[in-house]
C-alpha cells in the first residue's frame, strides 16, 4: 500500500471516530446550546409567574387578552386544525401560548433564510425549461398532469419531462446496491444531500468510494440536516470530511437561541452523480434502512433511480440548497444538459419549501386523490392529517374510488403510531382502507393511481412532512416504473393485517388515549 493510500486510511478512521451517548452530547456544541436554550425557557417561565403573583387584576387582563387573541387566530389564514390547537393552547396557558404563537407567527430566528431561499430560487428560476410539446400532450392535457406541472412552477422551476428512464427499488437494499455501482462510475461530481448520516456499513463503504474520488479530482460534495448534531454525528464533522477533499455542510446548525428555523428541517434525500443519474426516495443513509442493524422489525423502504433530462431537476434542488451559504453562487458548471434516454411515460421532480405559501408536496397529493377514477395506494410511515387532507381521502372512497394506505406494524415513534390510529375510525367508516405491515415499520412514502400515476419520495402524510420540512419527490406519468410501484405495493399488501371496526374496538386503551390526547396539539408535533 502506498503512502497516499495509508493516509487517506488514517483520515478515515479518524473522521469515524466520534462520542458515543451520554457523553457525546454533553460534550458537544449541542449540549452548550441546549444549555442556553433551558436558561431562555426558564427566564420566560419566571416572567410569567412575576406577573402571575405580583398583579391582582393580572386574570381579567389575562381573560381580555385571550379573548383579542381568539379574534386574531379567527381572522388569520391559518388552517382549521392549527386554529383549534391554538385555541386550546391559549384557554390553558394564555399568556405563555400567546407569547409562543407570536414567536411562531413572526418566524423568529429563519428571516434570513427565508430570504435566502428566495434569492437563490429566483436566480435560478430560468435554468431550466419546459418543453411545450411534453405539455401538448393529449394524454398529459386529458389527465390535469400539464395543470399540475404549471402549479408547481409556480412556487418555483420544476419542467415535466420525457426521455428519462426510472427504476423503482423496492427496498433499501436495492437501492444501496445501485448507488455503489452508480458512485463507482462518478468522473465529474457527485451531490449528495440526506436528512440522516450515521456511521456504519452503509456510510461507511459509500465514504470509502467518495474519499477515493475526491482523490481523483471528483467534485465531492456532501449536505445533511444540523440536527444530526444532536443524533448521529459529530459537530465538527464537515471539517473531517474535508480532510478527505469532501466538501461538506450542516443545513441549519444548532444555534444558542429559541428560533423557528428549527421547525425547517432539510427531510429530502438526494443523490446526483455527474448530472446523468439521480436517486431519491425514503431510503437514509443509515443501516437500518437497508436492514443491516434491526430496529422496529424489518425496515420496509422505497427509492427510485432516474437516468436522463430529468437529473437536470435534482441537481438544481442540490445546487439550491448548497447555494443558501455562498457568497458567489455558481450554477451553470454542474447544470449540463443530461443525455436524453429514449424511454417510455413522463417524470416531475420537485420539492416542496416551507417558507413559502405554496403547499406543494399536499397539493400534489390531494391532485391525485381528487382525479383518480380506480384507486389510489399509498404507503407512509405516519398520519397525522389536516381536515384538508383527511377530507380528500375520505372524499375519494365515498365517490367510489379504492383507496388503500399501508402503515407501519411496528412503530418507531410511539406518539405518532397513537396519533395516526386515531384517523383510523373516522378514515374507516368512509370506505378508506387500512392496513398494517406485520413485519416491521415502512418507512416508504409512495402514491400509485391508476396505473397512470405515483410518487415516490420524501414526503410523509404529516404536519412535519406537508408543512415544515424541506422536502423533494418524483412524480411519474405513464411507463414501466408506475407498475412497478403498484405491484409492490400488492406484494407488501399480503404481508399487512386488515385495520377494521372490530380491531379499532380492541386496540390498546394507552393508544386510544394517547392519541385522543395528542391530537389537540398535533400541528406542534
Amino acid at each position: 500500500m502506498d503512502k497516499k493510500k495509508r493516509e487517506q486510511e488514517n483520515v478515515l478512521r479518524l473522521v469515524k471516530k466520534s462520542r458515543k451517548g451520554l457523553l457525546r452530547v454533553v460534550f458537544s456544541r449541542f449540549g452548550l446550546m441546549a444549555l442556553l436554550l433551558i436558561l431562555e425557557l426558564v427566564l420566560l417561565w419566571m416572567m410569567w409567574r412575576w406577573f402571575n403573583n405580583d398583579f391582582e387584576w393580572f386574570a381579567a387582563v389575562q381573560g381580555v387578552f385571550t379573548v383579542l387573541m381568539f379574534f386574531h387566530l379567527f381572522n388569520s389564514d391559518m388552517d382549521a386544525t392549527g386554529k383549534l390547537t391554538w385555541m386550546f393552547l391559549l384557554a390553558v396557558i394564555p399568556i405563555p401560548a400567546s407569547i409562543f404563537l407570536w414567536f411562531t407567527e413572526k418566524d423568529v430566528g429563519h428571516r434570513t433564510l427565508k430570504r435566502l431561499v428566495q434569492q437563490r430560487i429566483d436566480e435560478s428560476r430560468d435554468l431550466l425549461h419546459q418543453d411545450p410539446e411534453v405539455l401538448r400532450d393529449p394524454e398529459i392535457e386529458s389527465s390535469g398532469t400539464d395543470d399540475l406541472c404549471r402549479y408547481l412552477n409556480r412556487s418555483g422551476s420544476f419542467p415535466l419531462y420525457a426521455n428519462t428512464e426510472t427504476k423503482f427499488f423496492p427496498q433499501g437494499e436495492d437501492k444501496f446496491a445501485a448507488l455503489l455501482e452508480e458512485l463507482q462510475k462518478a468522473e465529474k461530481f457527485i451531490f449528495l444531500e440526506y436528512f440522516i448520516i450515521d456511521e456504519g456499513y452503509m456510510w461507511g463503504s459509500i465514504l470509502k468510494i467518495l474519499a477515493d474520488k475526491a482523490a481523483q479530482g471528483v467534485d465531492v460534495r456532501v449536505l445533511y440536516d444540523g440536527m444530526l448534531e444532536i443524533s448521529t454525528l459529530p459537530w465538527d464533522y464537515p471539517r473531517r470530511l474535508e480532510k478527505l477533499g469532501i466538501r461538506c455542510k450542516a443545513f441549519a446548525p444548532i444555534q444558542p437561541f429559541l428560533s423557528t428555523h428549527y421547525n425547517y428541517r432539510d427531510h429530502r434525500k438526494i443523490l446526483v452523480i455527474d448530472g446523468k443519474v439521480a436517486f431519491t426516495g425514503g431510503v437514509n443513509l443509515a443501516d437500518e434502512y437497508i436492514n443491516r442493524k434491526e430496529r422496529f422489525g424489518h425496515w420496509k423502504d422505497t427509492a427510485i433511480l432516474l437516468r436522463g433530462e430529468a437529473v437536470q431537476s435534482f441537481t438544481l434542488m442540490f445546487l439550491q440548497m448548497w447555494n443558501l451559504t455562498e457568497k458567489e453562487p455558481r450554477w451553470d458548471e454542474a447544470l449540463l444538459p443530461s443525455p436524453p434516454v429514449e424511454a417510455e411515460g413522463y417524470v416531475m421532480p420537485y420539492c416542496d419549501c416551507p417558507l413559502d405559501d405554496y403547499k406543494v408536496g399536499e397539493s400534489v397529493y390531494m391532485d391525485i386523490l381528487n382525479r383518480a377514477k380506480d384507486y389510489v395506494h399509498i404507503m407512509t410511515p405516519y398520519l397525522i392529517l389536516d381536515n384538508e387532507m383527511e377530507t380528500a381521502l375520505k372524499f375519494a372512497a365515498q365517490r367510489g374510488v379504492d383507496v388503500k394506505l399501508i402503515l407501519p406494524g411496528i412503530p418507531d415513534k410511539k406518539a405518532a403510531y397513537a396519533l395516526a390510529k386515531s384517523h383510523y375510525q373516522y378514515l374507516t367508516a368512509a370506505g378508506v382502507k387500512l392496513y398494517e405491515y406485520t413485519p416491521g415499520f415502512v418507512h416508504a412514502k409512495i402514491f400509485a393511481s391508476d396505473d397512470v400515476k405515483a410518487v415516490v419520495g420524501t414526503i410523509n402524510l404529516d404536519y412535519r412532512s406537508l408543512y415544515h420540512h424541506f422536502e423533494c419527490a418524483a412524480y411519474l406519468y405513464g411507463g414501466p416504473t408506475v407498475g412497478d410501484v403498484e405491484r409492490d405495493f400488492q406484494r407488501t399488501l399480503e404481508q399487512c393485517r386488515r385495520v377494521t371496526p372490530e380491531t379499532i374496538r380492541h386496540e390498546k386503551l394507552g393508544y386510544k388515549l394517547g392519541g385522543s390526547l395528542m391530537k389537540l396539539v398535533a400541528p406542534l408535533l
